[in-house]
C-alpha cells in the first residue's frame, strides 16, 4: 500500500519547494563548470576561498567560512562568543534549531547553557530579554522564525532587540538559514540586515535548494577561531566543492526570486484562509513560508491531499503533522516548483481541498 509520501513523490507537480531532491541537483550545479577546475583541499583553493570571499562581501563582514552543515557552524559560533565573554549561557527562542533538532549537541559538545526566551508561540521581544539575568554571552535571533510559520519582527522591533542585547554586553548572532527569504519583507539588502549582528549564519540547502552547506561570517579574529574549531569538528573535509559549486549555482539562481515566491505564499494563504476549518500562521505571510492548521486529524488531511495528488497530479505539501487529537498542521514553503504548475491546476487543488474538508 502506498503511503502519503509515496503518493506525493509520484505526483508530477509540486505546489511547494523547488521540486524533488534528486541527482539532477548535482548535474545542474556543475553545468558549465570546466572539468579541469582545481578542487579545494582542506579549506584552501579558489573553489572555496573565492566563494567565502563573495559571501563575506555580500554580508558586509571581514571574513566568512564555508561549513558542511549549519549545525556545526552555529555551535562553533556560539562557543567562540561564550569563550570571549566568559560564560556558557546563551539565549534563544524555545523553538530554536539548537534546542529541538540537534539532540542537545551544543550542551554535550560545548557545555552551552540555553536560556529560553519568551513564549514558544510568538517572537522574542525586548520584554523577554529584560527579565533575564546576566551573564549572557550571546543572543541568537532566527530570521525568519521557521517553527512558528516563518514569522518576522518588524525592522524597528528587530533593531530594538539587538540594541538591548548589545547594551547589556551580549554578542548577537543571526541564525538566518533563510536570510534571503527575509529580505523582501524588510526591503533591505543582506548586508544591511547582517550589519546589525556580530556574527551571521546562512544555509544553502534550505530555501536556496542546494545540496548541503552553510556559511558563518563575522569579525576576522572570530573567524580565525572558527577555522580552528571547524578542524576540531571534522568539518575540514578534504574537498567541499561538491557542496560549494551547487551552493553558488542555487544562490545565483534563486536568491533574487524570494519576492516572487513570497507573492505566491500570500496568494495561496489568502485562499486557504477562506476555507472553513483552515487557518494560516501568519494569516498574511511575511516571507515565502507559512503554516496551515486544519480542524481535522492528520490522517483525514492526508487522505484528501492524497486524492488531490492522484486525481490532479499535484502534491500540495510533503508532510502533515498531528497537532493534537482532531487537528493537523502543514508547512508550506514556495519555490521554483510553483512556476511549473498550470495556474488553473492550483485553483482546482484548492477547490478540491475545500470540498474534501467540507465533506468530512
Amino acid at each position: 500500500m502506498n503511503t502519503y509520501s509515496d503518493i506525493c513523490r509520484a505526483a508530477h507537480y509540486k505546489l511547494t519547494g523547488h521540486g524533488d531532491r534528486t541527482f539532477a541537483m548535482l548535474l545542474d550545479g556543475f553545468a558549465g563548470v570546466d572539468p579541469g577546475t582545481a578542487a579545494d583541499i582542506y579549506g584552501v583553493g579558489q573553489a572555496i576561498n573565492g566563494f567565502e570571499a563573495e559571501m563575506a562581501g555580500l554580508l558586509g563582514k571581514p571574513a566568512a567560512i564555508f561549513f558542511p552543515s549549519g549545525t556545526m557552524a552555529q555551535q562553533i559560533g556560539l562557543r567562540i562568543w561564550c569563550d570571549e565573554v566568559g560564560t556558557k549561557r546563551v539565549a534563544y527562542h524555545p523553538l530554536c534549531h539548537l534546542e529541538i533538532h540537534e539532540e542537545g549537541s551544543a550542551k554535550y559538545l560545548h557545555q552551552l547553557e540555553p536560556v529560553l526566551l519568551g513564549d514558544s508561540a510568538r517572537l522574542i521581544t525586548t520584554d523577554d530579554l529584560a527579565v533575564v539575568e546576566d551573564p549572557i554571552a550571546a543572543l541568537l535571533i532566527e530570521l525568519p522564525q521557521r517553527e512558528i510559520g516563518g514569522q518576522l519582527p518588524s525592522w524597528d522591533a528587530l533593531v530594538e532587540l539587538v540594541d538591548a542585547a548589545h547594551t547589556r554586553g551580549m554578542r548577537v548572532h543571526l541564525d538566518s538559514a533563510r536570510l534571503f527569504e527575509s529580505l523582501p519583507y524588510y526591503g533591505k539588502s543582506a548586508g544591511e540586515v547582517a550589519a546589525l549582528f556580530d556574527s551571521v549564519y546562512i544555509s544553502f540547502y534550505k530555501g536556496l535548494g542546494g545540496v548541503a552547506g552553510a556559511v558563518l561570517a563575522g569579525p576576522a579574529d572570530f573567524m580565525a577561531s572558527a577555522k580552528v574549531w571547524k578542524r576540531r569538528h571534522g568539518g575540514d573535509l578534504i574537498s567541499l566543492y561538491p557542496y560549494i559549486t551547487p551552493a553558488k549555482h542555487c544562490y545565483d539562481q534563486r536568491a533574487g526570486k524570494m519576492g516572487h515566491y513570497w507573492e505566491w505564499a500570500k496568494k495561496v494563504a489568502s485562499q486557504m484562509n477562506q476555507i472553513p476549518g483552515v487557518r494560516t500562521v501568519p494569516q498574511v505571510p511575511v516571507c515565502n513560508m507559512f503554516h496551515a492548521f486544519f480542524d481535522a486529524p492528520a490522517g483525514a488531511v492526508e487522505a484528501i491531499m492524497g486524492r488531490i495528488a492522484t486525481e490532479l497530479d499535484i502534491a500540495m505539501v510533503g508532510a502533515i503533522r498531528e497537532v493534537d487529537e482532531g487537528h493537523a498542521r502543514a508547512e508550506f514553503t514556495f519555490g521554483d516548483a510553483i512556476d511549473a504548475i498550470p495556474k488553473e491546476l492550483v485553483e482546482a487543488a484548492l477547490e478540491q481541498l475545500a470540498a474534501g474538508l467540507s465533506d468530512r
